[in-house]
C-alpha cells in the first residue's frame, strides 16, 4: 500500500508497506533526471563522433586520433550512464534485517544486507564540512568501527530521511529510539 510521496526539485521519496505477517517496509528515494548533465554530454559525444567520421571518410585515415576519439566517446557514454543513480532503497525485514539497495540507470543493482542482530541503533547525523552542511542516515553496527551509511550515494533532505529513521527505530524496537521517535513525531 503506497503512501503519499514527498518531492523536491532533486528527489522523490516513496514509502511502500507490504501487508502481511512479516510487515516488510520499503522506502525508495528516486533521483529526478539531471537534464543539465545530458545537455552537456550529448553535444560533446556528437562532436567527437563527427570528428571521427570526418577523419575516416574525408581524409581516409585510420590513425591514432580516430581510435582515441572513438575510445573517448565510449568512455564518456559509459561513465555517465553506468554511474548514474536511479534510486536508493531501504528494505526493512523486521525479523531478518535491513537490505540497502542502489539502483543505477544502467540496470546494475548494488545490494548490502545487515542482519537485525548486528544493528545497534539507527542514527541521523548532521555532517558539517568547511563548504557545506548536510544530514545523513547511518546504522551503528556491532563490532564495526565506522558507521554504515544508508544512502551512500545520495544526500536526500532530512524530511525524507526521518520516516526511514522512524521505521528503522520501530523495527529495532529500541526503547531509546522509540522515545526519540515520539519526540520527533
Amino acid at each position: 500500500m503506497p503512501v503519499a510521496p514527498l518531492s523536491n526539485s532533486r528527489y522523490t521519496y516513496i514509502h511502500d508497506v507490504c501487508e502481511g505477517p512479516q510487515g516488510v517496509d520499503v522506502h525508495h528515494i528516486f533521483v529526478r533526471n539531471n537534464n543539465a548533465r545530458n545537455f552537456l554530454l550529448y553535444p560533446i559525444v556528437l562532436l567527437l563522433v563527427a570528428y571521427s567520421c570526418h577523419l575516416l571518410l574525408v581524409k581516409e585515415l585510420l590513425d591514432i586520433s580516430f581510435i582515441w576519439s572513438t575510445l573517448l566517446v565510449v568512455f564518456l557514454v559509459k561513465s555517465f550512464h553506468w554511474n548514474s543513480i536511479k534510486k536508493e532503497s531501504v528494505v526493512i525485514l523486521p525479523a531478518f534485517g535491513v537490505q540497502l539497495e542502489t539502483h543505477y540507470r544502467s540496470g546494475r543493482v548494488k545490494r548490502r544486507f545487515v542482519p537485525i542482530g548486528k544493528i545497534l541503533k539507527p542514527v541521523l547525523n548532521e555532517c558539517v564540512t568547511p563548504v557545506t552542511c548536510y544530514w545523513s542516515l547511518a546504522l551503528i553496527i556491532h563490532g564495526e568501527a565506522e558507521l554504515m551509511l544508508i544512502f551512500q550515494e545520495l544526500r536526500p533532505p532530512v524530511k525524507m530521511m526521518v520516516p526511514v529513521w522512524k521505521a528503522l527505530c520501530s523495527a529495532m524496537e529500541s526503547k531509546e529510539c522509540a522515545d526519540r521517535v515520539q519526540e520527533a513525531g
